[in-house]
């Protein structure tokens, strides 16, 4: 089976064979037919974020079909269309019990700790399967697994709902999703900073206010929203950007951070925390029942993923080298995705 691995910390991918998959009792293999290239998988390949070993065969966002099924499992069948839920987990443990999966004590990621979503095929327990509803494409359900999913998690850790003001620091996959989504959970007004002109004029046609985020984007945010925002997302991994989205916040607001960075930044706490009552939230992936959800806003077009997709890549080494480049250096791509055509 071809399949494209990390082999070195900041080296291109290199191309591998590896032997086809097989299903254990509860598992199916799914043929990949789309697999988003997300940050995190810049993140992996540069060792900004370590990950447990090497070879690795990086990508969590994967969508595809059933071609093989393992001994007990029932809810699933050949030709099935699925999108996979990147988060292994035992389902036993206390976290798992009491709805935080993503702290699973022995728990493992798609394209981190076991083979990702850039080869021909993978095998995954059979729960990790969603089924994809009729009228949403392949591709854009393989974009849900990260980017949407995650970034409705992150809007629910900030405890987004009707009335609220959000600013998306990072017009990319995850910075769109986030606007469609906070547009559908019913707030009054969602600002979209990035330093990309194309990225702003995409966010603008989703309905996002565009903030450019080469100024002084704290003053920006706080003078385009009357004084702050009440939930801000850093999706960016930036730890200098993240004091911005801090300072944009109204008083009592929320700063979430979501991107990826190994950096550090400081804070005065009177100031920054206590004079305001502002909080900093973490969050972390997503949970099943989220992916549910987003599956069925899709089917139903309260958001529209397909619109996010602005790059298809052929299953080739060079080419998938060079999406991550291009990710990597902050391009115009909104969301890439590796096809086997």
């Amino acid at each position: 089976m071809k399949a494209f691995q990390i082999v070195a910390r900041g080296a291109p991918l290199a191309e591998a064979e590896l032997a086809e998959p097989d299903p254990g009792v509860g598992e199916v293999v799914v043929s990949i037919q789309a697999a988003g290239i997300c940050r995190s998988d810049v993140h992996y390949k540069s060792g900004t974020r370590p990950v447990p070993s090497l070879p690795l065969v990086p990508g969590h966002e994967i969508a595809g079909t059933v071609q093989a099924i393992g001994d007990e499992v029932e809810t699933h069948q050949i030709g099935d269309r699925v999108c996979l839920h990147y988060l292994v987990t035992c389902a036993e443990c206390g976290p798992c019990r009491r709805g935080a999966e993503q702290f699973c004590r022995s728990g493992q990621m798609i394209g981190l700790d076991r083979q990702g979503g850039y080869a021909e095929a993978i095998t995954i327990p059979a729960r990790n399967a969603h089924h994809i509803p009729d009228g949403v494409s392949t591709e854009a359900a393989a974009v849900m697994m990260c980017s949407t999913a995650t970034s409705l998690h992150a809007l629910r850790r900030g405890r987004v709902g009707p009335g609220s003001k959000v600013a998306v620091f990072g017009s990319g996959g995850l910075g769109m999703s986030a606007i469609q989504l906070a547009l559908a959970l019913q707030v009054d007004a969602v600002f979209a900073i990035d330093i990309n002109p194309v990225k702003l004029e995409a966010a603008e046609k989703l309905g996002a206010i565009p903030i450019d985020g080469s100024g002084d984007v704290a003053a920006a945010v706080r003078a385009a929203s009357a004084g702050g925002v009440d939930i801000a997302l850093e999706l960016v991994g930036s730890a200098p950007l993240m004091a911005k989205v801090i300072a944009s916040l109204a008083p009592g607001g929320r700063a979430v951070a979501v991107g990826i960075t190994d950096g550090e930044f400081g804070l005065d706490p009177y100031r920054d925390l206590i004079r305001t009552e502002v909080e900093i939230i973490g969050s972390a992936d997503h949970l099943a029942t989220e992916i549910d959800e987003i599956l069925t806003w899709a089917q139903g077009g309260i958001i529209d993923i397909d619109r996010l997709i602005t790059q298809r890549v052929p299953f080739e080494l060079a080419q998938v080298n060079a999406a991550l480049d291009r990710l990597e250096g902050f391009g115009d791509e909104i969301r890439s995705v590796i096809t086997p055509e």
